[in-house]
């Protein structure tokens, strides 16, 4: 199969030059949503006002590698069967066939975030889409039957000549080359997005790119994060650029997306049809057989040799330098420290967003900002606090002023300190710390809902239950944590040990009852209480996070005894 893939690569080279001008014809008319400017030329990201803000390293999640441009058949393939339909699987055309263990894996990564993230909106041929621009469906499903790719799948080195230029941030983990980073697996995530972006979608306790389960389920979050529903064509377009910020790549996605729409069929792992053509393919020379022409390279798990420079000026297309084409230092490079733009103190109560936003700014060593540099920032320490959307990692990069400033913090329920970590990707440097804290709910009032007397003779149960509801500032206080406990009297707050009591999950008599939290609309409601055989007045206290305090006295009394009516009075007899 790989030596039949390289040949379709090669023999498709010869054609580039005519492929690579119907691609932006066909690329503009085909997809919903396709993009161009007034003129009829395609726009980039930018010119879309789209930008990279939001986006991973590098700007993308594959840090805007080679991808497959070729697009789908014009003709539609046949429907889908309906899903638990007895029809068997349709059948069309060779583009509309998808391997099996690959469908499976957009089926499962659409149901889960259909569950984790119902406003994303996701569809599984999105996934589809970009697994197919990406990789050709894993090499048209090369796949075990875990969901492991064969062999690895990688991308281009990103020194910097015709890509991005990343150096190494895994220390060759993901990719087998310490010098720089290189896409890595069926969905393509350079290794410094998959560090935060990666998910174990296939339950092995694993996160691995060349997964295709884990990789699918990472991409659907990935596209799915700050809250981006692929509803509204904007967002979708926006969420698609993000994972490679080229207008040309977009319309090729959009392509596949409504052809999948369409109607797709299932074909056995390691028969899907193969792509031949890629975005960077030369017209000449051709591509070497060592090397095929394809966003990802069919070889052992670790990386190409680095090849040595040809004698000619002009290096060839498929064998980049492993060095930058200049010495011209890049943005990161030149950073020296991060500054704090404004973050003052971080608290919230849980559950609530936090007011201020964490921003920093990238300046070298004569304190002068440095735009266009890739910062992170991490949440750490133990806590369920997140910035808006749910992630709990954020990589953008700095604004024209050097300024980044991350996506709002949301708290948890986990109340306590945490840490914002900062630092500048692909730079070891010293990061910046933010330490955040997030406070319990509270409630500063409680009223019991109802005004009748609570009552009980000695050894029964009462027969009305303690309703309460709490309040903050006049407003409902929801989730906020409560204690009741029988005390003593009004001024000694101990257990008692006698009187009412309620009852643990064995039967056995408490007093006092921790844990307690109020609902939604702040009502707390309390299990049923029960008397011993002592009688008299007794107090049961309510107190909440905040300090709200309520006494509700409790009876214990004998029944009132019941009248016995006197006999009738016997007649005395006459005295004769």
């Amino acid at each position: 199969m790989a030596a039949q893939f390289g040949r379709r690569l090669r023999k498709g080279a010869a054609t580039t030059a005519v492929a690579a001008l119907a691609v932006a014809a066909l690329s503009a008319s085909q997809g919903p949503g396709a993009i161009t400017d007034d003129h009829g030329r395609q726009s980039t990201g930018a010119d879309l006002g789209l930008g990279t803000g939001d986006t991973g390293d590098g700007g993308t999640a594959t840090g805007n590698g080679r991808y497959f441009t070729d697009l789908p058949p014009l003709q539609s393939p046949n429907p889908a069967p309906t899903t638990g339909s007895d029809t068997p699987a349709a059948t069309g055309a060779a583009e509309a066939g998808i391997p099996a263990t690959v469908l499976a894996a957009y089926k499962q990564a659409e149901a889960s975030l259909h569950e984790s993230k119902p406003t994303c909106n996701l569809p599984w041929q999105l996934l589809a889409a970009i697994g197919k621009v990406e990789s050709g469906q894993a090499r048209g499903g090369r796949v075990d039957a875990n969901g492991t790719t064969l062999s690895p799948i990688l991308g281009p080195v990103l020194n910097g000549y015709g890509f991005a230029n990343i150096k190494d941030t895994d220390n060759g983990a993901y990719d087998g080359d310490s010098t720089f980073d290189r896409a890595v697996g069926p969905m393509q995530f350079i290794p410094s997005t998959w560090e935060w972006a990666g998910r174990d979608g296939n339950g092995d306790g694993k996160k691995d790119p060349n997964n295709i389960y884990d990789a699918a389920l990472a991409a659907g979050h990935y596209l799915c994060r700050f809250d981006h529903d692929m509803a509204v064509q904007a967002q979708m377009n926006a969420a698609i650029l993000s994972y490679n910020n080229s207008t040309a790549y977009l319309n090729t996605v959009l392509s596949w997306l409504e052809y999948y729409r369409k109607g797709t069929h299932e074909v056995p792992d390691g028969t899907g049809s193969l792509p031949s053509h890629n975005s960077d393919e030369p017209t000449s020379p051709s591509p070497s057989p060592t090397e095929p022409s394809s966003p990802s390279s069919p070889g052992p798990s670790s990386p190409a040799p680095k090849p040595t420079p040809p004698a000619t000026p002009t290096p060839p297309a498929t064998q980049p330098p492993t060095t930058p084409p200049t010495s011209t230092p890049t943005p990161t490079e030149t950073v020296d420290h991060l500054t704090n733009v404004g973050a003052g103190k971080l608290t919230a109560t849980a559950g609530d967003t936090f007011a201020q936003k964490i921003a920093v700014r990238t300046d070298d060593k004569a304190d002068k900002a440095v735009a266009k540099v890739r910062v992170r920032f991490t949440i750490v320490g133990d806590t369920d606090a997140t910035f808006t959307g749910g992630e709990s990692v954020a990589t953008l990069v700095t604004n024209g002023l050097g300024v980044a400033t991350a996506p709002a913090l949301v708290a948890g329920e986990k109340t306590g300190d945490f840490t914002v970590r900062v630092t500048v990707v692909g730079r070891v440097m010293a990061g910046l710390d933010y330490t955040a804290s997030v406070t319990a709910r509270q409630a500063d009032a409680l009223a019991r809902t109802a005004d009748t007397a609570l009552t009980c003779v000695p050894g029964g149960e009462f027969a009305d239950q303690v309703e309460v509801k709490a309040t903050y500032k006049g407003a409902v206080a929801g989730k906020v944590a409560a204690t009741a406990t029988l005390v003593k009297s009004a001024d000694d707050a101990g257990e008692n040990d006698k009187g009412p009591y309620f009852k643990d999950a064995d039967g056995k008599p408490v007093r006092t009852l921790g844990a307690l939290t109020t609902d939604a609309d702040g009502l707390l409601k309390l299990p049923k209480l029960y008397a011993d055989d002592t009688t008299g007045t007794f107090l049961l206290r309510v107190t909440t996070t905040g300090g709200a305090t309520l006494t509700v006295e409790l009876t214990v009394a004998a029944a009132p005894a019941t009248a016995t009516p006197s006999a009738s009075p016997t007649a005395s007899p006459t005295a004769s």
